[in-house]
């Protein structure tokens, strides 16, 4: 098929969602596409955080990507090219998964990240500053929309397919001069951490051809009932129910037990958190508890023979990555338990994994990204550069690998905050 090339600066007066984006449209003939297989592409304008344009070139592919089940589907990235290459004037290539972390595509990077979104409550700009230290390396950066277009978040193996898929994509696009033997990074952070679990064990039998070679997965889901169980009623409760609204669009047993179980509020929240950026869902479903609209307990529900088999299809660690792994984990995270990722980490190295382990004390989950990025850049770029990974565990405070030098810097930040006092 050949790619529909939109040239120059692309910036229609009323952005659209994903959703009714005609870019986004699916070709009757999907089926008979390639894995990766560049369906159309046009050049776009970014923005980050704090909404400032960037001078890099950005586009955006639609490419061929499967379901969680094989199913043929479309998937998007936007390939966002540095201002200077790394290396002897070769690009190397990083695969950054955002935090999509919601249902509704108003969360999609692809969307996101674009000048004149609306995405202030969606954490696709916040995660492009730590992107932003990728491009000064010199490296190249494909950041896929991998929920898909039915926004099935926590949903398994599809999250690594449309990764790979975007890779796939990236490598084939002619008009940034990557090369098929390009080396790649994966990095991800929570729920695109849990994404980059899922390309980095699919793809040994996915997607054999690529150089991959490591993958940073920042607090990944390691237990996701557990992690269902543990934010019901909290201030992140929201999260836990986006998840059970994205897996039920994939999942038909777990429809059919909300179908029985949850009363007519529960449903109509169910409806409503489907069309919130995740921001805004975790702000208004704060504190909520899903028992509340359950004619039975969550733990119950949990542990009906259907939703174990559903929990167990979507549990990580169960398959072996080729690659090393570095994990990063706040000791002190109050959304994703250092102990689930403790047993994950436990899983891939009884696999045989190499895996660097950084368990951070001082942290908590929103600031470990940004504090962990310069550790993570820099174990990524020994990986580019060709140098094997470690299987150690290392106890950092705020992701510094020495702890008295961690120490050194707070107490002269307290110091010189209680003098400015």
């Amino acid at each position: 098929m050949t790619a529909d090339v939109h040239r120059g600066q692309y910036e229609p007066v009323d952005l659209l969602l994903p959703s009714r984006d005609p870019f986004y449209d699916e070709p009757a003939d999907v089926a008979a596409l390639a894995p990766g297989e560049i369906i159309r592409c046009r050049q776009v304008e970014l923005k980050d955080y704090w909404a400032s344009q960037h001078r890099t070139d950005a586009w955006q592919l639609l490419y061929r990507s499967s379901d969680l089940r094989g199913v043929a589907g479309v998937a998007a990235t936007t390939v966002v090219l540095p201002r200077r290459r790394a290396g002897a004037g070769h690009f190397q290539l990083l695969s950054f998964q955002c935090a999509i972390d919601a249902v509704t595509s108003q969360s999609f990077p692809s969307y996101a990240l674009r000048k004149g979104a609306r995405s202030g409550h969606t954490i696709a700009p916040f995660e492009f500053l730590v992107v932003r230290r990728a491009l000064a390396k010199g490296w190249a950066v494909s950041i896929p929309d991998h929920e898909g277009m039915l926004g099935a978040w926590g949903a398994p193996r599809e999250p690594g397919y449309r990764t790979l898929d975007g890779i796939r994509a990236a490598l084939a696009f002619t008009d940034h001069g990557l090369s098929h033997d390009t080396p790649v990074g994966l990095w991800g952070y929570s729920g695109g951490g849990m994404a980059t679990s899922w390309a980095a064990e699919m793809a040994p039998e996915y997607a054999p051809e690529l150089r991959l070679v490591g993958a940073v997965l920042g607090s990944p889901v390691g237990d996701m009932a557990s992690a269902l169980l543990r934010l019901n009623g909290t201030l992140h409760a929201g999260l836990p129910v986006m998840v059970i609204a994205g897996l039920s669009r994939v999942y038909p047993q777990l429809d059919e037990v909300i179908r029985q179980h949850a009363t007519e509020s529960g449903r109509r929240h169910l409806d409503e958190i489907a069309e919130m950026p995740t921001l805004h869902a975790v702000r208004r479903f704060r504190n909520h508890d899903i028992d509340r609209y359950l004619d039975i307990p969550l733990a119950d529900v949990l542990a009906e023979r259907e939703i174990v088999e559903m929990m167990t299809d979507v549990q990580l660690g169960m398959r072996r990555p080729e690659i090393p792994l570095l994990v990063v984990q706040s000791v002190r995270d109050p959304i994703i338990a250092v102990a689930d990722v403790d047993r994950l980490v436990g899983r891939y190295r009884e696999q045989g994994v190499p895996v660097t382990y950084v368990r951070d004390q001082l942290s908590e989950h929103l600031s470990l990204l940004p504090l962990s990025g310069p550790m993570a850049v820099s174990w990524l770029a020994n990986r580019l550069a060709g140098h094997p990974g470690a299987d150690r565990t290392v106890t950092t405070l705020a992701g510094q690998p020495s702890p008295a030098w961690a120490l050194r810097q707070l107490t002269r930040r307290l110091r010189g905050s209680a003098a400015s006092g």
